[in-house]
């Protein structure tokens, strides 16, 4: 019996500005490690974590976006196919709170869900532990309305670098676009680990090669 004939493959996007900490939670998610010295996202990548949600195997394609604008606007084929978005910030950055609901028109602009009023969206508020919550400025309770004016969407706070509540956060997402994965069904790519981020953004790159 092939292995992964019974695999779910779950396609996550993760957006955000750049600096809150998309690439540190996913990397303390999958591997575990924290690195001190940030180094911006170019462009798109993602990591994968295998779990077993309700009997189910289950592949988490976690797609990491750079932040700066010049790379917001990878192209509807990157978004396509996604079965939730986590939208991040820090906690510790107004800016990045408030630009939330740029992000939030972007990806359905781009994705086109099916039904976009219900496409599910997860929050996260990360850096809790930057200087002990002194220079906390967006309140949890601040977050909440903001998740309700969404839909009551999830809201989880993070901190990448203490592996706080990672993944509690992460579990959630997992269980929330599991749910949401049997309404994809009319993806143009096919769905699967992509041998490089050329084969998601462009997938017919690889083959017009002036070679």
């Amino acid at each position: 019996m092939d292995p992964l004939k019974n695999r779910t493959l779950l396609k996550v996007i993760v957006l955000g500005d750049s600096g809150v900490g998309k690439t540190s939670l996913m990397n303390q998610y999958v591997y575990k490690k924290f690195n001190k010295q940030y180094k911006a996202t170019i462009g798109a990548d993602f990591v994968t974590k295998e779990l077993h949600i309700e009997e189910k195997s289950v592949t988490l394609q976690i797609w990491d976006t750079a932040g700066q604008e010049r790379f917001q606007s990878l192209g509807a084929a990157f978004y396509r196919g996604a079965d939730c978005c986590v939208l991040v910030y820090d906690v510790n950055n107004l800016k990045s709170f408030e630009t939330l609901n740029n992000w939030h028109t972007e990806f359905l602009k781009q994705a086109n869900p099916m039904e976009p009023e219900t496409f599910p969206f997860v929050l996260i508020g990360n850096k809790t532990d930057v200087d002990g919550g002194n220079t906390r400025v967006v309140s949890n309770k601040r977050a909440i309305e903001w998740c309700g004016s969404k839909g009551n969407i999830p809201y989880h706070e993070t901190s990448a670098k203490e592996d706080t509540n990672v993944d509690e956060a992460f579990l959630g997402v997992a269980h929330i676009a599991l749910s949401n994965e049997h309404k994809q069904t009319n993806d143009i790519y096919p769905r699967g680990v992509y041998d490089s981020v050329t084969d998601i953004i462009d997938p017919d790159q690889s083959r017009n090669c002036a070679c």
